[in-house]
């Protein structure tokens, strides 16, 4: 029952942080911040918003270990380069519509991102091994 708490509440914190972006990302460009920075302001703070729920509600770890934010700032990287490489090399070569290609990012990062989260960046093991 415990990992199917677990995938319930990452479901919710990942629902919850993508929400936040969104209406973040909205109010920035309405206050008349420019494109490119209430992208980038809303996304640090999505971030940070998952990291602290990931973290703390979903794997029940301790939000200072130094480690566990590197390899959480990891996972983000691997993030933003799935989603290049499928919405900027794959999408193409398969003549995806561009919305495709979006909507496969949204289903592939959660599972990637699970998967990250359980086996590496909040893992038992690894706590161990620093």
């Amino acid at each position: 029952m415990r990992g199917l708490n677990r995938l319930v509440s990452f479901g919710c914190v990942g629902a919850t942080v993508a929400a936040i972006y969104v209406l973040l990302y909205l109010a920035f460009l309405r206050i008349g911040i420019p494109q490119i920075f209430a992208n980038a302001f809303a996304f640090l703070i999505a971030v940070a918003v998952q990291y602290v729920g990931q973290a703390a509600f979903t794997f029940g770890k301790n939000l200072s270990n130094a480690h566990q934010m590197t390899r959480f700032a990891a996972m983000i990287g691997i993030g933003l380069v799935t989603s290049a490489v499928i919405t900027g090399i794959v999408g193409p070569i398969l003549h995806m519509p561009e919305w495709v290609a979006a909507a496969c990012v949204t289903v592939i990062l959660p599972i990637q991102n699970y998967l990250i989260m359980t086996r590496w960046v909040f893992s038992t093991e690894m706590e161990n091994s620093v």
